[in-house]
This record gives structure tokens, sequence and C-alpha cells, in this order.
């Protein structure tokens, strides 16, 4: 299947796409995550997957509702996404917290570049839906610099 139906459908089902392989990207670092937090990353990359979850099924939804097909098969999640799966082994703490760190970012400039185009068609419902997003990436991204910081001061290789 095409990524692209219109253009607008694109980067949804690149948002819808990327959303997957995180949630599996984000699975494979909280079993695999070894380190002096693991328990608090593994219990927070938990949460991030849940969230993604769910963001997933949102997203799909939206697309849904516009007349659009949302992207539903592996081969073509793994097409269309920018987020890089990772294969397992174990992880650092702090690598784990890095990795988790860059695809938010990612995760959070697609958003606004979504935002910026829905105010564009003036699609209300898709720009407050990723202005949340944006919003809850930014607390996430100065909740990591904050985990990042306090472990960078012990050699454990965080990077800001």
């Amino acid at each position: 299947m095409s990524c692209c139906q219109n253009k607008n459908a694109c980067k949804l089902n690149t948002y819808v796409a990327n959303l997957m392989v995180w949630t599996v990207k984000l699975h494979n670092i909280h079993w695999n995550v070894v380190g002096p937090i693991f328990k608090p990353v593994h219990e927070y990359t938990e949460a991030l997957y849940d969230q993604c979850f769910e963001a997933y099924d949102e997203v799909a939804e939206i697309q849904k509702m516009r007349g659009a097909t949302p992207l539903s098969t592996m081969k073509d999640y793994l097409e269309a996404a920018t987020i890089e799966e990772v294969s397992p082994r174990a992880f650092s703490c702090c690598e784990a917290l890095q990795m988790v760190y860059d695809d938010m970012k990612k995760m959070q400039d697609l958003a606004k570049e979504i935002r910026a185009e829905a105010a564009e068609r003036d699609d209300f419902q898709v720009q407050a839906t990723f202005e949340g997003y944006i919003a809850a990436f930014q607390k996430e991204l100065w909740f990591l610099d904050a985990m990042k910081e306090g472990h960078a001061e012990e050699s454990c290789g965080c990077k800001k």
C-alpha cells in the first residue's frame, strides 16, 4: 500500500507507522534495559509504549474519519516509518534514555509539521490533537533531560 493516498494522509501514515515501530522498540528497550536506574527506566518505557499505542489508535481513527485508510501492516510501517528499529540486546540505562529522547524529538518534530499543516487547512481536530501531543512531548523531553543529567555526573555517558 502506498503511504500517501493524499498529502495529508501521508504524514499521518508516517506518524502511525512511527508509533507502531516505536511501540515495538520501546518494548525492546523495556525488556532489555540494565543498570543502576533499571526500575525507573523499565517502568517509564512501559508507560510510554502504552501512550504510543493509544495515540496509534487515535491517529488511525482520525484518518478513517477523513476517508483515508491508515497503514496497517508491519511491512508498510517499516517502509513508511522514520523511527528506526533496534536489535534486541542489553541497553544501558543511559543508552535507553538517549534512544527514547532521540525518537521522541523525531515524533515531536513530525507532530509540529502535521499540526502546522492542519492549521493551514482549518482542520481543528487534527490541530488540537497534535497540539496535545506536542505539549506532552515537551514535558517528557524535560523529564528525560533531568534523568540523563543526574546520571551524567556518575559517568553514565548520557549526552544532552
